[in-house]
């Protein structure tokens, strides 16, 4: 049976479930077997009663074409090809949903002498390139401006619930805009308070953000103009580590409209 690196908060049963699927299949695929990871609640300590172990078998490419996920009530059992494991899919694409999935897992097994745990940190972080794309070529920073602006211009205008659904439309787009200019993935809604607690971002302490996430969500205004202050310094920051201008430069395209992320009345809108 593999030796496996099991995380020191499971409990025995959960630890037991995990030696009889590596015995399993170490039995159907030998060499095949590359490693196993441990992701979901379990494989970051998040998890409740109700919570089963999602697990990740990686296969050499022939042996997972014969294999499928599959579900139990303890576990859940996915296969990744390794071509699956190191190709990276692009912000926007199907696969780019899943790759959260692997941030901060436990690599249980790792039989490609570190390859597999690099290629599993390199699912869930952003390289440079990658970030400017998040944030420029799929417009989710100038997105999220446009989202915090047409809340702001409701409030202006006495429409409350208007304020209310555009200010929590733009906590997505916010969010793919924090964590890309920190190199990172933006994680599932179920896990924003625990990675912002576990793995700090510099820019954004995770009280800080999580209180300007719940009271925009609740149409707050003066957590909107808060935010934009905020977005504007990270994106400062991250410009100054690129050596370009390109997300000061979106910023700088709604200066026109200061007064109304400033709190005054006046400023026409893009989407009058």
């Amino acid at each position: 049976m593999p030796d496996l690196l099991l995380p020191a908060w499971l409990d025995p049963d959960q630890r037991r479930l995990l030696e009889e699927l590596a015995a399993r299949n170490e039995a159907a695929h030998g060499d095949d077997l590359l490693g196993i990871l441990l992701s979901g609640s379990a494989g970051r300590a998040y998890a409740t009663a109700h919570s089963d172990l999602d697990v990740v078998v990686v296969l050499t490419d022939a042996a997972a074409a014969g294999r499928s996920t599959v579900h139990a009530p303890d576990v859940d059992e996915a296969v990744d090809s390794w071509s699956e494991l190191v190709t990276l899919p692009p912000f926007g694409t199907e696969g780019w949903w899943f790759r959260w999935m692997y941030a901060w897992v436990p690599v249980l097994l790792d039989r490609t002498g570190g390859e597999l745990t690099e290629a599993v940190r390199r699912q869930a972080t952003l390289s440079p390139e990658e970030a400017d794309e998040v944030l420029l070529e799929h417009d989710r920073l100038d997105g999220w401006v446009n989202f915090a602006y047409r809340a702001l211009k409701n409030h202006r205008d006495g429409r409350p619930l208007e304020t209310r659904l555009d200010a929590a439309e733009s906590v997505p787009w916010l969010l793919d805009v924090v964590f890309a200019t920190a190199g990172r993935v933006r994680p599932y809604n179920k896990y924003l308070p625990w990675e912002l607690r576990e793995h700090p971002l510099p820019e954004w302490p995770a009280d800080e953000l999580l209180d300007l996430v719940r009271r925009t969500v609740d149409g707050d205004v003066p957590a909107i103009r808060e935010t934009f202050t905020r977005v504007r310094a990270a994106c400062e920051a991250y410009d100054t580590a690129r050596g370009h201008t390109r997300t000061t430069d979106v910023l700088a395209g709604w200066d026109d409209h200061a007064e109304v992320f400033a709190g005054g009345l006046a400023g026409a809108g893009r989407d009058d």
